[in-house]
């Protein structure tokens, strides 16, 4: 079973990183980072680089992909090489899944028009636009298609993912394996329950990145 985590400049790392050590330990499992090309990609904050070893082309028919999310998710809106390769190996993928705004380009790139999907809560309002049903929850399955909200639930969105396909007991071994337990020390991860002036603080971030 191969797996296909798409790699591009400026992403969120952890929305990298968090399904693949989840899924990459799937009895049969094969990971591979993949991008236009091969070679050290940066994460959001240019500090962190993944290495792509495989390019687009030479990963033709993965039984899963994994999309991340990130800043540079918004290169890759438009028509293009990623665009081209998504649509073309969802026609094999035996699970199409995203991270964050990676369910933008998954959306942008056709594949979620009328399925219910979800994102980082700063970018939901983007989703209905793009064709797919916004939902807002952690983890969302729509047939083979698979999203998360913001970066963390990408960890959330792998277990239930191996769950799926592996079974329940194989996937509480990878949990356990990586004492996923979490007891955050603020209860402030969702616009729902952080202090309004952090939730406003993280809206005006965003629109000075995006102006």
């Amino acid at each position: 079973m191969q797996i296909a985590v798409l790699l591009y400049d400026r992403l969120t790392a952890l929305d990298a990183v968090g399904p693949y050590e989840v899924l990459s330990r799937l009895p049969g499992a094969e990971a591979v980072l993949v991008a236009e090309q091969t070679g050290p990609v940066r994460n959001e904050v240019g500090s962190l680089r993944l290495v792509a070893e495989a390019t687009l082309a030479e990963v033709t028919a993965p039984d899963v992909v994994v999309v991340p999310g990130g800043p540079g998710q918004t290169a890759h809106m438009a028509d293009g090489p990623i665009h081209d390769w998504l649509r073309t190996v969802d026609a094999h993928t035996t699970w199409t899944t995203s991270v964050c705004t990676g369910s933008l380009i998954l959306a942008a790139a056709g594949l979620l028009t009328g399925r219910r999907a979800t994102t980082h809560w700063l970018a939901a309002d983007q989703l209905a636009p793009l064709g797919a049903v916004p939902v807002a929850e952690r983890a969302v399955f729509d047939g083979k298609y698979v999203t998360a909200a913001g970066v963390s639930a990408g960890f959330d969105m792998a277990l239930a993912l191996a769950g799926r396909i592996a079974g329940d007991g194989v996937a509480q071994a990878i949990q356990l394996g990586h004492e996923y337990d979490p007891h955050p020390p603020y209860d402030a991860g969702s616009p729902a329950k952080a202090p309004q002036a952090v939730v406003e603080a993280l809206r005006a971030r965003r629109d000075s990145i995006m102006r």
